[in-house]
This record gives structure tokens, sequence and C-alpha cells, in this order.
């Protein structure tokens, strides 16, 4: 009886991770959650969400129509939720997703802020975020001296060359 459940068990197995196989080859992990863009493209992205979020809250600004209110308020979260959803494409390094996070926080408060009514502090939580989004894109180039600088000796021993700038700290 043993061994008749065990078969059954692996049988049942086999099965299951056959019927999976083609998904799996398609997508490998959360890389076919994001990634769809490059680093410079996801940031590009969530400063044109970010900025069509600040234009809503203008034209709400010049509307003033009080019916229309909860509508614009809308339109503006949800511009907010888009900049979110769409920084998690900028993934290039550790350094860079700290300061992505931190650049999250503020179209947090932001959100909140247009949930709160409070109009004047979402413009500035927006501005600070478009502020933090674009200094983002100075984190990813690698100037030749910060390539030279990250060199090891190890390295240089492995391909057999001689660099004496390698590994020097400034």
């Amino acid at each position: 009886m043993k061994l008749l459940k065990s078969a059954v068990v692996a049988t049942t197995l086999a099965l299951s991770l056959g019927s999976f196989s083609a998904n799996a080859a398609v997508c490998l992990g959360m890389a076919c959650m994001y990634n769809r863009m490059t680093p410079i493209e996801g940031i590009d992205a969530t400063l044109g969400q970010v900025t069509e979020a600040l234009e809503a809250i203008k034209l709400r600004n010049i509307g003033g129509a009080a019916g229309s209110d909860k509508d614009s308020d809308d339109v503006i979260i949800s511009k907010i939720k888009e900049a979110l959803k769409l920084s998690k494409e900028i993934n290039a390094n550790d350094k860079l997703d700290r300061n992505r996070n931190r650049a999250n926080d503020y179209l947090k408060k932001a959100r909140v802020a247009v949930q709160n009514s409070d109009l004047t502090k979402a413009t500035e939580d927006l501005k600070e975020a478009e502020k933090r989004f674009s200094d983002l894109k100075s984190m990813i180039d690698l100037t030749q001296a910060d390539r030279v600088s990250q060199q090891t000796n190890l390295l240089n021993r492995i391909m057999d060359t001689t660099d004496t700038a390698a590994g020097a700290r400034k």
C-alpha cells in the first residue's frame, strides 16, 4: 500500500510539473512582473506621470467647480498611483533602489495630501518627488574614472594587465 501511495504521489507530481513547464520557460521569477523597460525609460515614464499629476492639480485649482472636486481628486490620485507603479521599473543597483524608495515616499505623501484635500502640500511633495526622480539619472551613469577606481588588483592579475590607478583611493 505504501508503494502504491508513493507511486501515485510521484505520478501526480510529474504530471503537475509537466503542465507548468511552458509557463516556466516563458517567465522566470519576478523578472516577468517588471523589467519591461530600462531604468532610464522607467525614470522618464515616472516623471511623465508626476508632471501629469501636477498639471491635474493646476487644472483643479483653475477650474474650481465644487461638483468635480471628487472626480479631479480621483484623477490626481490615479496619476500618482500610476507613477508609483511605473517607478518599480527603475532597478539598476541597491543605491538607486534606496533613493527610488525615498522618492516614492514623497509620492505617497502627495497621495495622502490629495485625499485630505491639501493641494498645496501635494504640489510641494510632487515637486520634491520630481526632483528626486530626475536626480536618479545621474546615479545610473558611471564615468570612466569611476570604473577605473572600482577595478581591483585581483582583476588586473586575472586579466594579466597592469594598471597603476586600479584600486587607488583618492
